[in-house]
């Protein structure tokens, strides 16, 4: 017995330090849709932690809000508009299924140019663009050519190959995790942020998107402030997008897979 005791203890001299030093998970999270308002808008950019703000292009008070979110110490990312199914407006700065590699280019320079500060990218809508891998990659050719930009996947439909085609162009990626308020109610964004923890705790890490409504935002004032309590830590976007190089999302497996292989089918 007293063998088995020592063995036991040296066991757990080896295993305490390293379960000390564990990283604690981490969230990101970004309000989206920002430019259009500006009463909003500001509060979004005023949340406390490194919460970024995603403006869509050539918008009202599109560089007013990135000069305020990037004096908050914020991230500032173009929030990139790409057609959806249901073909709803895109607004300036839009991409579209019928646009020639060129014009895609272009307007994705364009729209970069038009907000200062600005590390990142992420689509607003492009449930359709999303899906299309060429369009994605001038996309991608474009913000891999300027350089030190990341994109983030808002996955508007569980089609999307956009993060895939990012990492196919060494565009740093990531995907998100959780939409905090598909329902605009404050118990349902704080059923969803428990679940952005939740998958955090499982997996090390989660990004989320939420938008500047009431809602979500009185949500966020609450609770960001209670992490550490949670043992969570919230990052800025660019560390969950490190952690996910380090772990690739493979492609989807194909709407239309190939038959099984057959002897009969070989001969």
């Amino acid at each position: 017995m007293r063998g088995a005791g020592l063995w036991l203890l040296l066991m757990l001299l080896v295993v305490a330090p390293a379960a000390a030093h564990a990283a604690p998970p981490v969230i990101a999270i970004i309000i989206d849709d920002l430019g259009n308002t500006f009463a909003e808008d500001r509060r979004a950019a005023q949340l406390p932690g490194p919460v970024a703000c995603a403006i869509l292009p050539h918008t009202e008070f599109a560089v007013t809000l990135a000069d305020a979110c990037h004096a908050a110490g914020k991230e500032v990312l173009l929030h990139l508009p790409m057609q959806a199914l249901d073909d709803a407006p895109l607004g300036l700065g839009g991409i579209s299924l019928d646009m020639s590699k060129e014009q895609i280019q272009n307007t994705v320079r364009g729209d970069l140019q038009s907000i200062p500060y600005v590390v990142g990218v992420n689509n607003h809508e492009g449930s359709l663009i999303s899906m299309h891998p060429g369009d994605l990659a001038w996309i991608m050719q474009t913000l891999h050519a300027i350089g030190g930009l990341f994109f983030v996947d808002s996955y508007t439909t569980a089609d999307s190959i956009a993060y895939q085609i990012a990492h196919e162009h060494a565009v740093p990626a990531a995907r998100r995790d959780v939409f905090l308020d598909d329902v605009n109610t404050e118990a349902a964004v704080q059923f969803q942020f428990k679940r952005l923890l939740d998958i955090a705790r499982h997996k090390g890490f989660a990004l989320a998107i939420g938008h500047p409504r009431p809602a979500t935002l009185a949500v966020l004032e609450a609770e960001l402030p209670k992490l550490s309590v949670e043992s969570v830590a919230l990052v800025p976007v660019v560390t969950i997008v490190r952690l996910q190089q380090q772990h690739p999302i493979p492609w989807p497996e194909s709407i239309y897979p190939l038959p099984a292989y057959s002897a009969n089918l070989a001969h």
